[in-house]
């Protein structure tokens, strides 16, 4: 049974439910002290970029993936993305394979053999910071700026896979915006008592295909994703008029009885029907032709930044 995350992991103020699964945390402190004891293996003939987080889902990793993808192709390097197989994530491995180079298999070590095997110059992993056996050569941890640590605890009293203290672990930050101008101040500081040394690289994303939509229709919009939120506001600083919004679970598999009564719902208000690329890969063909999907950009702040950050990177390495 695939659950929504509960919303209390984001309140700023700890409630009942925080304290009542608070014993549970254990199981994550436990996993995590082991894995910070394991040896973990460096592979010396390729070099390897893990773009994951602690907080647990919608930070967007896949399409920071497939940034740091290309724009590694504008440096000359030859890349490929990677991400460890899971059979409830076909979406996000169907989108990095039709967008880049891709390999996956249900063991990382065997991704990086393959990647060797194939000549490939560097592999950047979508998701396994918590990898216990692997340790990468550059490692980012990506947020949403507006959900940040949510509650700041650990599953299933929070959101984090580790607590925030383990960016000292870790080379760079992707802070995911949807305001031109957000006030950052508290998670900077945040950031910089952790690890004064870390980077930070302001993020936020583009609808590559808007002038597919007319903007005057009303929309009814529909997601299944970590965090379904930054998908409405995307469209509300874009000027959409939403007149409903359906959640599901994150990489929920759609059934047809699930699309027909959103079909039902758009024909009775005389609307459009949008979701994400993502959610697009998951409904069935036979729908396709009646719901439309955001293709994105993602932008980064300050690319030559993270271009020379990169070439430090990779320079320290050789």
């Amino acid at each position: 049974m695939i659950l929504k995350k509960p919303k209390f992991w984001d309140l700023k103020k700890s409630n009942f439910l925080v304290y009542l699964l608070y014993p549970f945390t254990i199981f994550v402190k436990i996993n995590n002290t082991i894995s910070s004891f394991i040896p973990k293996k460096k592979f010396t003939e390729i070099k390897t970029i893990c773009v994951g987080n602690i907080y647990v889902g919608g930070t967007g990793k896949t399409p920071t993936t497939l940034f740091l993808y290309s724009l590694l192709k504008k440096m000359n390097i030859s890349p490929v993305t990677a991400k460890k197989f899971y059979s409830n994530q076909i979406d996000e491995q169907k989108f990095l394979k039709d967008n880049s180079n891709f390999i996956s298999y249900n063991d990382r070590k065997k991704i990086i053999k393959k990647a060797i095997e194939m000549k490939f110059d560097m592999i950047v992993f979508d998701d396994g910071l918590q990898e216990k056996w692997i340790n990468y050569d550059i490692k980012f941890a990506c947020f949403d700026s507006e959900k940040w640590i949510g509650n700041g605890h650990l599953i299933p009293s929070g959101p984090l896979r580790e607590k925030v203290n383990a960016l000292k672990n870790y080379h760079g930050i992707f802070l995911k915006t949807v305001n031109e101008d957000p006030n950052l101040d508290y998670i900077y500081n945040k950031i910089r008592e952790i690890n004064p040394n870390i980077e930070v690289f302001l993020s936020n994303i583009e609808i590559k295909n808007i002038s597919k939509f007319n903007i005057d229709k009303n929309y009814i919009i529909f997601s299944g994703i970590g965090n379904p939120d930054s998908f409405k506001k995307l469209l509300l600083k874009n000027k959409f008029k939403i007149i409903e919004e359906i959640t599901f679970p994150d990489h929920y598999v759609y059934q047809d009885k699930d699309i027909l009564e959103i079909i039902d719902k758009a024909n009775s208000n005389n609307a459009e029907i949008i979701t994400t690329e993502k959610d697009f890969k998951r409904i069935p063909q036979n729908f396709k032709e009646k719901i439309s999907f955001l293709e994105i950009n993602m932008k980064i702040k300050d690319e030559n930044k993270l271009i020379q950050f990169l070439k430090k990177k990779i320079n320290e390495i050789n």
